[in-house]
């Protein structure tokens, strides 16, 4: 199902049970921001960006160390060399992702990865590296090549997906064109996409979204250009879905993770910016709230999710 219709798609979605597949992943990769420093192309349509004095490659790097060292206390977490050619490369999430067939239909099947189709020239040449394509084969992933069509499909920076139950959520926008959600969505085998445009002056869906282990979801309103999306969402995990405030959208609040079925991670800022009332919600859902400070990774654009590449 790819639908536009967000009544349509809670409809199907709540009579889906949640046996796609794992709920979070087994393992993570990260790729170190090696020459980090402002991509003039990328700052075009991504408002969240700094300026170029604010970027600070050391301190950039001495936090995604950090990012590593806190991901692989609680799974196996793998970091590739950064090039000073592609400085939005710390954030893999959007050229490479994984998936694996229904298990309800394919307990046995391949797993797959897929390459995507970024929108601009400095990022594409991120879909070109061989060590992080061999790195998916020689584990005997099949890969789905996105990247040599012409509709921009940055994967799970524009699809957030909800693993446990096969849904897509696919925030339309210069970064993702409604053919290339469904490429996306065929390719990784999901059951339901739901379409809609994001609000004006967003890049990603995963900044205004999380999906957390198929249970709970937090939800930025301000970011979708249609409420009923939102609406429909938040009718889908309530009781536990978290309505972001202004303050937590600016702070990348949306722009969290849970790698594992018991906690959730997000950067140091939308930590002290999260309120109590909803840091309690997500407790109440079986979430506890990991941080990291990645002050100066966020000066890139993106926040703690952006940099998680999912392994399953």
């Amino acid at each position: 199902m790819l639908t536009r219709d967000p009544a349509a798609f809670l409809a199907f979605a709540r009579a889906t049970a949640p046996d796609f597949g794992p709920a979070t992943a087994r393992a993570a990769f990260l790729v170190a921001p090696d020459g980090f420093t402002l991509a003039e192309q990328s700052a075009q349509d991504n408002r969240y960006m700094a300026e170029a004095a604010a970027f600070d490659a050391a301190r950039a790097s001495a936090q995604h160390r950090d990012l590593h060292r806190a991901f692989a206390g609680v799974l196996p977490t793998v970091c590739f060399a950064g090039n000073p050619d592609t400085p939005d490369a710390l954030f893999p999430n959007n050229v490479f992702a994984t998936g694996r067939p229904d298990a309800a239909v394919d307990p046995h099947g391949a797993p797959r990865y897929v390459v995507g189709r970024m929108r601009h020239e400095v990022r594409q040449r991120e879909a070109n590296r061989p060590d992080i394509r061999g790195f998916f084969a020689t584990m005997g992933y099949v890969e789905v090549d996105l990247s040599r069509q012409p509709h921009p499909a940055e994967l799970t920076g524009a699809l957030v997906i909800d693993r446990a139950r096969g849904l897509g959520f696919a925030g339309l926008s210069e970064r993702c064109d409604a053919e290339g959600a469904r490429l996306m969505h065929e390719a990784l085998g999901l059951r339901a996409t739901l379409l809609f445009d994001l609000a004006e002056g967003e890049y990603h869906t995963n900044v205004v979204l999380a999906v957390l282990a198929g249970r709970a979801a937090v939800v930025c309103p301000k970011g979708f250009a249609d409420p009923a999306v939102a609406d429909a969402i938040v009718a889908l995990y309530a009781p536990h879905a978290v309505l972001c405030t202004p303050e937590e959208h600016a702070a990348f609040v949306g722009n969290c993770i849970a790698l594992t079925p018991e906690k959730l991670w997000m950067s140091a800022n939308a930590g002290r910016t999260l309120t109590p009332a909803h840091r309690a919600q997500l407790a109440a859902a079986g979430f506890e709230v990991g941080i990291v400070e990645i002050d100066a990774i966020e000066a890139g654009g993106g926040s703690l999710r952006c940099c998680v590449g999912e392994i399953f």
